[in-house]
């Protein structure tokens, strides 16, 4: 008999699987390429070209490691949140960030809060680490403050998960309904707030900085993946109180944030103006998303992401085929995956070559549906 390692046994009980299966691996079990990449909510459009710029500038001293600190990207945060370095922490995007925080609080058999079809890569890390996920069901295709806050007491939860834009639905709640459910929490329950859409969302969506910096059990996460263009560098942070925050440092992989996506992350900062360019842009492929769609008696969701959440007008199985049918014609779309939020298909926003391509994929979908 061959010896194997010895895994724990939380590791040999959970299934070998992935929150997501990539585009990339479908293109390899599909044998072709896609042409519109609308399922991923990266941004088509791209980082700034001064972004490139001070990469290329960067790129032959590839060799040396990141700074551990990120301390320039940390003071270049502060200054551009008001809020002292030492209350962020700079990580390998929002996924590696959440996996840090579960680890600092989850134990086997920890309950932890999150809503029914939410982001599933928090997920992930809470059962990798033993976690007992309770779920709360969306209400009206928003995630349900009610809902959660209740669980939160009746579990004694330390850890509730809530993300504001939502993803997968788009949808959002107010500054003032997201502050009032961090001040109705237990003291001993840490709200993991993921803010990871917050460029593209309505100022009246995201609570001031200084609201809710102090409270040691809210930490709030945000990103470079999306609005500015740097999915592929990985590069996320976390802001809140000076104590809380600290923790991360007694268990993050210090060396973990490449060194040109700490370039990227400096000079995107640096550039709004391409910034403001880019969510005009989502903004215009949020509309025309919408206008195709009821084009086709399908009702897009109101969204506050840089994807629009689409309902097909039936249940999942229905949602299912319209996707598939994308899918089977070149466009790399997602869908929820739990019911009633699986009624929907998922389209990100995109540049329009890309979006024209998936109109013309859905005319020929929705025809085929509708046995024309």
């Amino acid at each position: 008999m061959p010896v194997f390692p010895r895994f724990t046994a939380l590791a040999e009980s959970l299934p070998p699987t992935v929150p997501f299966v990539g585009p990339e691996a479908q293109e390899r079990t599909r044998g072709a390429r896609f042409i519109a990449r609308l399922g991923a909510n990266e941004s088509g459009f791209g980082p700034a070209p001064s972004v490139i710029e001070a990469m290329e500038q960067q790129a032959g001293l590839s060799w040396r490691y990141g700074d551990p600190e990120n301390h320039d990207l940390r003071e270049r945060l502060g200054a551009h949140l008001g809020l002292a370095p030492d209350r962020i922490v700079v990580g390998e995007g929002i996924d590696g960030l959440l996996g840090l925080i579960v680890r600092l609080i989850v134990e086997p058999g920890t309950p932890v809060v999150t809503s029914l079809g939410a982001y599933p890569t928090f997920n992930f890390h809470v059962a990798g680490f033993g976690g007992r996920l309770v779920g709360v069901p969306y209400r009206d295709d928003h995630e349900d403050l009610d809902g959660l806050l209740a669980a939160v007491k009746r579990e004694n939860a330390p850890l509730v998960y809530l993300s504001n834009p939502d993803n997968p639905m788009g949808t959002w709640h107010s500054a003032a309904a997201i502050s009032r459910f961090a001040a109705a929490l237990p003291e001993t329950t840490l709200l993991v707030l993921d803010e990871a859409y917050s460029e593209t969302a309505p100022v009246s969506a995201l609570p001031d900085i200084a609201a809710l910096a102090d409270m040691p059990n809210v930490l709030r996460f945000r990103t470079f993946s999306k609005a500015y263009g740097l999915a592929g560098q990985r590069i996320g942070y976390v802001f809140g109180n000076r104590e809380t925050v600290s923790r991360f440092d007694r268990v993050r992989n210090h060396f973990g944030v490449n060194r040109l996506g700490q370039v990227a992350a400096l000079a995107a900062i640096e550039d709004q103006a391409w910034l403001s360019h880019v969510i005009a842009l989502v903004v215009a492929s949020r509309d025309q998303i919408g206008d195709i769609v009821r084009g086709h008696g399908l009702k897009p969701l109101p969204s506050a992401t840089n994807f629009v959440a689409i309902d097909c007008g039936g249940d999942g199985a229905r949602a299912r085929t319209i996707m598939d049918g994308l899918v089977s014609r070149g466009v790399f779309i997602r869908m929820p995956g739990v019911a009633p939020l699986n009624r929907c298909i998922r389209v990100s926003t995109g540049p329009e070559v890309e979006i024209d391509i998936f109109e013309q994929a859905l005319v020929e979908v929705m025809a085929e549906l509708n046995g024309l």
